[in-house]
């Protein structure tokens, strides 16, 4: 059991609802391999206290939080300074405090951490990305961490399909100018039939094939046998394990990801920040939630 003393100091993760979180699972079963005197909680912040809930942390200098919904966006004018790719997809999900000796000013800066998650387990893999296509199903939050990494890794095409053709057009306008949406198309669902072919990597961003329905899938099986053999799909939900959608992707000899590693690299890039320590134990962060969701 982890000793908590006076100089125990705190990290978290706030957000409206935020009991459901397995946050602090994985970063307290960290914290206590590494010896790291800090422990990790879910703080609970309603959108009208936002405000008044970051002044409080500087106060009672809490090292660090992360974010979740409903407070990735709303918070960023509430920080001292926010990351290159933080400001290019619009959210932030992992903040520290900066103290005067680091030469800036002092206060809260802000990072997302995602697009670290969802790039980890693709650069691990033999491949090279330039040129590749990416397929990005859904075009919400999470597909902005999702297009960035397209970005970062070299995708010479991101495909963002979506539902509704207006959103879409807004999607597509928000990268104007930005160096990770020069290489972004948008389009309709019914036009990812023809991109299915030519898909290196496909990711779902939506909700579809979450509990309780965990039989639905954003792509059928008929529009699924279109994918070529050997392509990436990589599908952000990571309950139930596998999804519908990667067990059709499977049966079409694609290599399947699923999110929950995502969550793991993610929350382990912010304790990087946080500690300023290498040595995150990635592998004891899955094997706890793995645990706890049964998967293992």
């Amino acid at each position: 059991m982890v000793e908590i003393t006076g100089k125990t100091r705190l990290l978290g993760v706030i957000g409206h609802p935020v009991r459901h979180s397995f946050s602090p699972l994985m970063h307290n079963a960290a914290l206590a391999e590494m010896g790291v005197d800090c422990s990790y909680v879910a703080l609970p912040v309603k959108p009208d206290e936002l405000e008044v809930a970051i002044a409080g942390f500087a106060a009672i200098e809490l090292v660090g939080f992360n974010i979740t919904i409903p407070h990735k966006q709303s918070i960023l004018p509430l920080l001292t300074s926010v990351s290159e790719v933080a400001q290019a997809v619009g959210a932030v999900n992992t903040v520290w405090w900066m103290s005067e000796e680091t030469g800036e000013p002092p206060g809260w800066r802000g990072t997302n951490t995602d697009v670290e998650g969802f790039l980890a387990p693709l650069q691990r893999m033999e491949r090279d990305w330039n040129g590749a296509i990416a397929v990005v199903l859904g075009n919400g939050g999470a597909a902005r961490a999702v297009v960035a990494g397209c970005a970062m890794l070299g995708c010479s095409e991101i495909h963002v399909v979506g539902r509704n053709a207006a959103k879409l057009e807004a999607f597509a306008a928000s990268w104007s100018g930005s160096q990770y949406g020069k290489n972004l198309q948008v389009r309709t669902w019914e036009g990812l039939s023809d991109l299915m072919p030519k898909a290196d990597l496909l990711v779902n961003t939506t909700p579809v094939g979450m509990a309780p329905k965990v039989e639905a899938s954003p792509v059928d099986a008929e529009v699924m046998a279109k994918l070529k053999a050997g392509a990436i799909v990589y599908d952000l939900i990571y309950v139930p394990n596998p999804t519908r959608f990667l067990a059709l992707a499977q049966e079409r000899g694609a290599v399947a990801i699923d999110g929950l590693e995502m969550l793991v690299q993610q929350g382990a890039a912010a304790l990087r920040i946080w500690t300023g320590r290498e040595d995150v134990p990635v592998e004891i962060m899955g094997c706890v939630l793995r645990s706890h969701l049964g998967l293992s």
